[in-house]
């Protein structure tokens, strides 16, 4: 079969198309024909060796297809089911072999494409919203890359809480996206600065939440964009790894809480995992929540998928197409 293959750690062209043997499935394992594989940023930190992995590998964490053979003491899954999967590394491939308990069957009418794109974006848009901070009706939360894959769930799902949004971009473009998804406030942080526009926005009071992917730019200045006794909640570094903090900052900027989940945590458990998956594939279904999926490159231009998402040429979901 063909695999996106890294041998060593470096730059998109570090990632080579190459012939690999097909997997088979051991105990408690199935087989997965790849039909979409969702880009990630987790993905790059994995090709440039932020995120360590023995070497060489195949990237991607997130895909969906349908189950082609199963190992022994498999009961979740069966031959034939479509399924998709987030958190198990291979997915830049035309198969992967995966855990059967970390499998979620796609709901009937929902596409290989759509469960590609909403797993591991949607699941986490899903815990930040409902878990991390848990948004009421009326409280307010900033959103950083609003347009992105992720920004794009996330305020859409805080306005299905019954928040008031406010979303950063960089193009007039992207804020009209980040106002259909659902954002009350656009801010232009390319040529408006975000902390004193928030506090305007929010009458000097500040927001309850401020969820924050971007990293070492905005991580800041997103404290200062609190209400005292408000959470940053931190869950990625898409723009570099957050500097040491000195806690003494929460107390001065009012007794702050930080916090930095990530997806893994918040679905180890296989009840919460379908739990998860099935509120945001229903809502997908249903046509509550709205994915956009912008572009999509075949495998052998893996690469090039990389280079549009770290320029940050990109909006809404990238997928590869095995």
């Amino acid at each position: 079969m063909k695999a996106i293959r890294v041998h060593t750690p470096g730059g998109p062209e570090v990632m080579r198309l190459e012939d690999v043997p097909e997997p088979t499935p051991g105990a408690g394992q199935a087989v997965v024909k790849i039909e979409a594989a969702g880009l990630n940023y987790i993905d790059v930190y994995f090709r440039t060796g932020a995120n360590k992995v023995p070497l060489p590998f195949t990237p991607g964490v997130e895909g969906a297809g349908t189950v082609t053979a199963v190992g022994s003491g498999v009961t979740d899954v069966k031959v034939g089911d479509r399924v998709g999967y987030t958190g198990i590394i291979g997915s830049y491939a035309q198969l992967n072999v995966c855990p059967a308990n970390r499998l979620v069957k796609l709901p009937d009418g929902l596409s290989f494409r759509d469960g590609a794109a909403a797993m591991l974006q949607g699941m986490t848009a899903h815990y930040l919203v409902g878990s991390t901070y848990p948004l009421k009706q009326g409280e307010a939360c900033l959103v950083h890359a609003a347009a992105g894959g992720m920004g794009l769930l996330l305020c859409q799902m805080a306005k299905m809480r019954g928040a008031t949004v406010i979303g950063t971009v960089s193009t007039e473009e992207k804020a009209a996206l980040a106002r259909a998804a659902g954002a009350d406030h656009v801010i232009l942080y390319t040529t408006q600065d975000f902390v004193p526009e928030v506090k305007r926005i929010t009458g000097g009071r500040g927001v309850d939440v401020v969820y924050d992917g971007v990293g070492a730019t905005t991580f800041s200045g997103s404290l200062d964009c609190l209400r005292p006794r408000g959470m940053m909640a931190l869950f990625g570094a898409a723009s570099g790894p957050v500097p040491p903090l000195d806690l003494q900052a929460l107390n001065v900027k009012g007794s702050l809480f930080v916090t930095r989940p990530s997806l893994n945590h918040h679905i180890a458990a296989r009840e919460e995992l379908l739990q998860r998956a099935g509120d945001v594939l229903g809502w997908i279904r249903e046509g509550k929540l709205k994915l956009r999926v912008e572009i999509t490159f075949p495998l052998a231009q893996a690469a090039d998928a990389h280079r549009a998402l770290e320029g940050r040429k990109t909006t809404g979901k990238v997928l590869l197409l095995p």
